[in-house]
């Protein structure tokens, strides 16, 4: 028996006043409603309706069971309608997880417009440089910026191609000259990114699409771009950076770009998040959001 089903019929059958009016409005048949019932009071071992061939009344046993039992199928219904709001728009706590640069620069400058848009969301944004375990960690979403991402369970959308440039202030390349070639890096100072897979090596790829590793080293190295970024705009080397971390230094002129031709290979932006079938209204509206601020590259 299904003891629910059976609940509702009979709170049907007791609100309505008849059995074919519960079984039209459960969309069931009359002989369904009369089973449901008749188990119900099987399964509790007491009659609950008194019926004749016309009418039925309430025991004293099946109006207390009604009366109780009327109550748990309002908070059910509450509980379902609220699971249905939350279904049905973005509300709660949403916690995202991102790299510090990408975090701190770009997502600091849009996150305000998704929640003026979704004013039901509260924002967690944490933002480090490690892998972190999303499930593990209680992470609804990350944005991840990769060339190659590890199998995992996750689901992955990509959300645009970030270029990668390599800079030196105006100064350093007065003093020190512009490499021309890939090989010439060897002759320069460069600022490396200790958090990068292959930190000492810097792989471009030509006008003619072949790649070039180019070993590297220099005075400086540090796991945060945005210390890399200070150290080239003052004139220490040159950097291997995301174009979104460097694009004020290179409006303005404190940076230029260098090795024109050939370019690091680019890094893609996703967001990952945990395969849900119902995917939460919160995670669906920021990761739709993030995708239209990026649309191609950036």
């Amino acid at each position: 028996m299904d003891q629910l089903a059976a609940l509702r019929a009979l709170r049907r059958v007791v609100e309505l006043g008849s059995f074919t009016a519960a079984a039209d409005a459960l969309g069931i048949s009359h002989t369904i409603v009369s089973r449901q019932v008749r188990q119900l009071e099987e399964h509790l071992g007491a009659q609950l309706l008194n019926r004749t061939t016309r009418r039925f009344a309430l025991t004293d046993a099946g109006r207390d069971y009604y009366e109780s039992t009327r109550e748990v199928l309002d908070l059910l219904d509450d509980a379902d309608r609220n699971v249905g709001r939350h279904q049905a728009e973005p509300t709660g706590v949403l916690r995202i997880n991102a790299p510090m640069a990408f975090g701190t620069i770009e997502v600091a400058q849009w996150l305000p417009g998704f929640m003026a848009k979704y004013p039901g969301v509260q924002v967690d944004l944490v933002c480090n440089d490690r892998m972190v375990d999303l499930i593990e960690d209680g992470f609804d979403v990350a944005l991840r910026l990769a060339r190659d991402l590890p199998d995992s369970t996750l689901v992955a959308r990509r959300l645009a191609t970030s270029k990668v440039v390599l800079v030196a202030s105006p100064g350093y390349l007065g003093t020190h000259g512009a490499p021309v070639v890939p090989d010439d890096l060897a002759q320069h100072n460069c600022l490396v990114y200790t958090a990068a897979t292959r930190s000492s090596e810097w792989t471009l790829v030509g006008p003619d699409g072949a790649e070039h590793a180019v070993a590297v080293r220099g005075s400086l190295q540090a796991n945060t771009n945005v210390a890399l970024k200070a150290a080239a705009a003052a004139g220490l080397g040159i950097a291997n950076a995301a174009a979104f971390i460097v694009r004020e230094e290179l409006e303005n002129g404190a940076l230029v770009e260098v090795l024109h031709g050939y370019m690091p290979k680019p890094r893609e932006l996703y967001a990952l998040y945990p395969q849900n079938r119902h995917l939460s209204p919160k995670v669906r509206a920021f990761v739709d959001y993030a995708a239209s601020i990026y649309i191609n590259i950036f």
